[in-house]
């Protein structure tokens, strides 16, 4: 192995260890003075809810283990199936953090989200959706992130529209 080589398998492990844990983020957000926090708490407060109001959902089957909350989402359109389990929840704060513990259907790996909502200064309400996670192997950081950005919105449009219409 020539000098130059063993230089660049030594930098590229460098940069491999200097990397971030996670290499991408998304977050979509929406706020708006027709919805209270309490009422979107009221939809998404139940961790399998999500059922209820995320378009690309089509089951939500809730579970545990090992002494954890996990639900299992099936996709609408047969579009697979999504492990998550629930990381924290606060109820005061109206937010979760949950990761997704099996490879699936999306383009990443070590997920984790969370999902909250609050009062605005404004009298109305905000719905957050955040993740970070990494690209999944054979996938760009531009397509996983594109991927995520378009479930969040996706989800927070029904979600939004869901609340506001009182159903």
């Amino acid at each position: 192995m020539s000098v130059l080589t063993r230089v660049a398998l030594v930098a590229a492990g460098f940069a491999v260890v200097a990397s971030p844990a996670f290499a991408v983020d998304a977050k979509y957000r929406v706020e708006d003075k027709a919805i209270t926090a309490d009422g979107v708490w009221k939809a998404i407060g139940d961790f399998c809810g999500i059922a209820n109001w995320h378009p690309a959902v089509a089951k939500c089957e809730l579970g545990e283990r090992d002494g954890a909350k996990i639900r299992t989402l099936t996709l609408a359109g047969g579009g697979g199936t999504i492990v998550e389990k629930l990381v924290e929840w606060d109820d005061a704060k109206h937010s979760y953090t949950y990761a997704i513990l099996e490879p699936g259907p999306l383009p990443v790996a070590n997920y984790t989200s969370t999902l909250s909502t609050k009062e605005d200064d404004d009298g109305g309400a905000g719905i957050k959706w955040t993740g970070k996670f990494d690209a999944a192997a054979g996938a760009t950081d531009e397509a996983a992130k594109e991927a995520i950005e378009g479930v969040y919105k996706a989800g927070v449009d029904a979600l939004f529209a869901k609340v506001k219409s009182g159903s």
